[in-house]
């Protein structure tokens, strides 16, 4: 199916919704707007059998639209062998409702956006740093975060075996391999 027809089934089930046609070249886009997004989730899981919720990423595009960001959700039908993908535009400061309802899954792919974007996946419940140490500042795939950033470098030492160690090492695990 393509974008126009998943937008003409997706009328009669969520009737508020307005839909938009996304640009692709490998599988439909659909543009939902945030407000509709849960209720689009449900009639796409329970109606049309996108049962899997493959990913979800986002995409800044300061200072070039407004809003600035699009959150991004990748579904596929397992039943249908089909691939589909919805794109939501959020402002900066706007929340979105999260899916965790319709995909449990859902939780750590949000987290991370969360982490790296800032964007507010309104209702979930444990939004917190995922991929960035807890005390980090900001969010690192925002196109106004500071590049140059002052940290003092890290230095280790380097882990270091004598010649014998080593060879008493390979020679442990050789004998370890021939007796299984």
């Amino acid at each position: 199916m393509d974008a126009a027809a998943y937008i003409a089934a997706l009328a009669p089930l969520v009737p508020d919704a307005a839909y938009e046609e996304g640009k692709s070249v490998d599988f439909a886009t659909i543009y939902v707007p945030a407000g509709s997004l849960l209720a689009t989730c449900r009639a796409l899981k329970d109606s049309l059998g996108f049962n899997v919720l493959v990913e979800i990423t986002a995409a800044d595009y300061l200072p070039l639209r407004t809003p600035r960001f699009e959150v991004v959700y990748h579904l596929l039908s397992v039943a249908k062998k089909e691939r589909l993908r919805l794109k939501v535009r959020v402002g900066a400061d706007d929340p979105i409702p999260t899916v965790q309802s319709v995909w449990p899954a859902a939780g750590w792919p949000e987290r991370e956006v969360w982490d790296m974007f800032g964007i507010i996946f309104d209702g979930h419940p444990d939004l917190r740093r995922l991929l960035m140490p807890e005390d980090w500042e900001g969010h690192p795939q925002r196109k106004d975060y500071p590049v140059q950033i002052r940290k003092p470098a890290q230095v280790y030492e380097p882990l270091e075996v004598s010649e014998e160690e080593f060879r008493a090492n390979l020679e442990r695990d050789r004998v370890k391999r021939t007796q299984h």
